[in-house]
């Protein structure tokens, strides 16, 4: 009887073993996978990724391998009898333009919830504690920094609870995994996103009280222990993962990924591209998952002086407005312990945010361009290339009043155009370049102006980019995840995939810069 017992014991901790492991399409579906990924069974590979088995993917491999040399074998047919394809909710949702942006908001609001719920053992879906606001399109699950200008527009909206639910979940993700995966996705758990976490806090903080702080600082403390694993051991010239020690001896940061494998959303693409690289393929499809943890996936920003992508070089490369973020994120845990009396922790913290801060001037700020630059720790020079990630010292108070003075000037002479700010001077028909704009940049790029009294031009970007919104919103219903500020009567284009409307963080950046200014880009009072 012992024995037996014992024996069923054992059989549920195999069970229960079985459904607690996290596995990615790729590895619960070998050899399938690829054969669906390469093949046109679906026009987007994020589909099969996002779809749900119908049952145990052990029986549905045995069938697959049993099944697939035999004549007649269907593979499309195979993924319909064994695979639930991703719908989209709302699918049906009509746009009243009548009725005004401000309801349509109000409205999109409803259409991008996402109950939390039960989800399959076998779903690449993870599930989250609380209800949460998706991007929209195809983005289906929450994202990580896009969740940070969403929740910019909730705070308009006074929707707290589902703000306080965002930043729950996302504490939930850090405790769970130890970092915010790039989504809740189990093909996401190679990497992250920028940072944003300590950014939520504050914003919610505004609604909540100090105290606030000090209840996410354990999580704070997890995902600057994950963006800084292995700092300690490295000598000048070296880099572990996320962290590089720089020739000084300063550690900043880059972008990484776990895997150097094609992304399973983009599988044929990586594939594809790889061909056209002279780097050996590990190598491509690491600097490929490290630009998707950039966001700016793609841009000529993480390339050679080629412009192609074939020569991505992501990991060679310390990004300024991702160090800028880690900097807020220092400040934000001494200001925890500020807040707790705790003299020792808090001069720790603030002194790690003033390395930063000097190591940031010392080798991204270039002041011959007058901007802010990325820089290349293989080849110890910076970036050639001006982005609009060079406005992120401003909205973190890294820059002095001089550099202040000279971004300024480059943002109204170099980067404005009609419809608002672009992504950067290369049209190179990757989605984060010219001719195309961002919600995100341009919230940082206004927010950063105002931080230092630049409020007239702050307001002429703002009021460029409400009326590229609306414009578009008036002609089509619709509010897109990004823009064409250069000809503003076409889309933008580029990227993996069709154009995404929506959008969440078009939503919440929109909303914020309508409360903030008046009809013609005044500040309103």
């Amino acid at each position: 009887m012992k024995k037996l017992r014992l024996t069923l014991l054992l059989l549920l901790f195999i069970i229960v073993s079985a459904f607690g492991q996290i596995k990615s399409p790729r590895q619960w579906f070998p050899g399938l996978f690829e054969a669906v990924q390469l093949s046109d069974v679906y026009p987007d590979n994020k589909t099969f990724v996002d779809a749900t088995p119908m049952r145990d993917p052990a029986l549905i491999m045995k069938d697959y391998n049993d099944r697939k040399d035999k004549p007649g074998f269907d593979l499309k047919q195979f993924v319909n009898e064994n695979f639930t394809s991703p719908i989209v909710p709302n699918s049906g949702f009509k746009t009243d333009v009548s009725a005004g942006i401000r309801k349509h908001i109000d409205t999109l609001w409803q259409v991008l919830y996402r109950h939390h719920g039960k989800v399959s053992a076998y779903s690449s879906l993870i599930p989250l504690p609380n209800d949460f606001i998706v991007p929209g399109g195809r983005f289906r699950e929450i994202y990580y920094w896009d969740s940070y200008f969403t929740m910019l527009g909730l705070q308009q909206s006074h929707q707290t609870v589902i703000m306080q639910n965002m930043v729950d979940n996302f504490a939930y993700l850090i405790n769970k995994f130890g970092f915010i995966p790039n989504g809740n996705r189990s093909y996401y758990l190679t990497r992250s996103q920028p940072p944003f976490f300590s950014m939520m806090v504050d914003l919610l903080a505004k609604d909540k009280g100090e105290q606030l702080r000090v209840k996410y600082q354990p999580e704070l403390l997890k995902e600057y222990a994950f963006w800084m694993e292995g700092a300690k051991q490295l000598k000048s010239g070296e880099a572990h993962r996320m962290v590089v020690r720089m020739p000084g001896g300063e550690v900043l940061n880059r972008y990484w990924d776990d895997s150097d494998k094609p992304r399973e959303e983009s599988y044929k693409q990586d594939v594809t591209a790889a061909r056209l690289s002279k780097q050996k393929p590990e190598d491509f499809y690491r600097n490929i998952r490290a630009a998707a943890e950039s966001g700016w996936d793609f841009s000529t920003r993480w390339f050679d002086e080629s412009g192609k992508l074939a020569s991505i070089q992501t990991t060679n490369i310390i990004p300024v407005d991702l160090n800028c973020l880690l900097y807020h994120l220092e400040l934000s845990i001494a200001r925890t312990y500020q807040t707790q009396g705790n003299e020792k922790m808090y001069t720790l913290y603030l002194n790690k945010a003033t390395a930063r801060k000097k190591a940031i001037l010392k080798y991204c700020w270039n002041a011959g361009k007058g901007w802010f630059m990325d820089y290349n720790w293989k080849l110890k020079h910076q970036s050639t290339q001006q982005t609009l990630a060079g406005t992120f010292p401003l909205e973190f108070k890294i820059a002095d009043s001089r550099q202040a003075a000279k971004i300024a000037a480059g943002l109204k002479t170099k980067f404005f155009h009609p419809g608002g700010l672009v992504t950067t001077f290369n049209r190179s028909g990757q989605q984060w370049d010219s001719p195309n704009a961002w919600a995100p940049l341009q919230y940082m790029a206004i927010d950063g102006l105002n931080n230092y009294n630049k409020t007239t031009l702050a307001a002429s970007f703002a009021s460029s980019w409400i009326n590229t919104n609306l414009n578009i919103f008036n002609s089509t219903g619709k509010l897109m995840e990004k823009y064409n500020v250069v000809d503003t009567a076409a889309k933008a284009g580029g990227g993996e995939y069709p154009l995404q409307d929506g959008f969440g963080w078009t939503n919440g950046v929109l909303l914020n810069l309508m409360d903030k200014y008046k009809p013609g880009g005044k500040p309103a009072q």
